[in-house]
């Protein structure tokens, strides 16, 4: 039951974020008009909205918990980590530089993508978004989290195989020239993009850092973080020794950072391989570590 209620929590905390994400790119390439005004009230409104939610839920956790409060100051801390690495890749300059520079956009990926997506699953945000409700409305949440259909959905979605696919193939499509190209020229399929690499990211976090990590399957999980990481490298790797301009419309544009369409696209591509990769092997490494502090099973035999 508490599995199952869980469920629409994340969907709900997903579709809350997401949806940020969604709208958040195209403010800075539509004019300045009642309908751009709204949707950059709306994206505000959605990342105000998860913050107010998580401390007002974290507050009444922390009224009616005598025990335990260290673990609500560090969810709460990754919480925060996460909420502000959204920020930053929605608000900074790193979003509005990104329809020229390269490099900067995949900055604004690896903002989503390998700091706020791992930093939100192990905020565990769900939960304290529904501890903000009042007891009627986390019953009506609670009793459609339990509906079959549902929970069915959700284990096919964060079963660690299933994300992993899904991750791998947002990642490789969206970054293929013929859909990249249509991303920078059209606000919707821009919106999509992030949209599914945030939401492709945070599944696949949860399968590695939830469901394999609670269920003391960490052998795998490094698996997949290791696989991850080399597709991800080996994408990068593509960009950095590439010697020829992949995506026509940074071709036709100034470069923010002063640097040639091939050197951005060069530097976009380390960006990706080198410090992106380095997030997979500091998770693979915590993991390693936890599994060699834990203690050995018992055989059946010794039992």
């Amino acid at each position: 039951m508490i599995f199952r209620a869980f469920i629409l929590r994340f969907l709900a905390g997903t579709v809350l974020m997401t949806g940020a994400v969604a709208m958040a790119h195209p403010i800075a390439r539509v004019s300045s008009t009642a309908s751009s005004l709204a949707l950059e009230l709306l994206v505000d409104g959605c990342l105000a909205a998860s913050l107010l939610l998580y401390v007002i839920g974290a507050a009444r956790l922390w009224r009616r918990s005598t025990k335990g409060r260290s673990a609500h100051v560090r969810r709460g801390t990754f919480f925060l980590l996460g909420w502000l690495a959204l920020a930053a890749a929605l608000w900074s300059p790193v979003d509005t530089m990104g329809t020229t520079s390269f490099a900067m956009h995949m900055i604004q990926h690896e903002l989503l993508m390998i700091i706020a997506a791992p930093l939100l699953v192990l905020s565990y945000p769900f939960g304290t978004w529904m501890w903000a409700w009042n007891r009627p409305a986390r019953h009506v949440l609670g009793r459609a989290g339990n509906h079959p259909v549902v929970a069915r959905c959700w284990r096919a979605l964060i079963a660690p195989l299933h994300a992993w696919v899904l991750h791998f193939a947002a990642l490789w499509l969206w970054h293929a020239p013929p859909l990249f190209d249509a991303a920078l020229r059209n606000d919707g399929i821009h919106a999509l993009q992030h949209a599914s690499f945030l939401f492709s990211a945070l599944l696949f976090w949860w399968g590695v850092l939830g469901e394999l990590y609670r269920d003391n399957q960490r052998g795998a999980a490094i698996l997949y973080l290791f696989t991850t990481m080399m597709h991800t490298g080996a994408l990068g790797a593509l960009f950095a020794m590439s010697t020829t301009v992949w995506y026509a419309p940074y071709r036709q544009q100034f470069n923010s950072l002063g640097l040639s369409t091939l050197e951005d696209q060069q530097l976009g591509g380390l960006i990706m391989w080198v410090p992106g990769g380095l997030a997979y092997v500091i998770a693979g490494l915590m993991l390693c570590a936890q599994w060699l502090r834990s203690p050995p099973a018992l055989s059946e035999h010794a039992r």
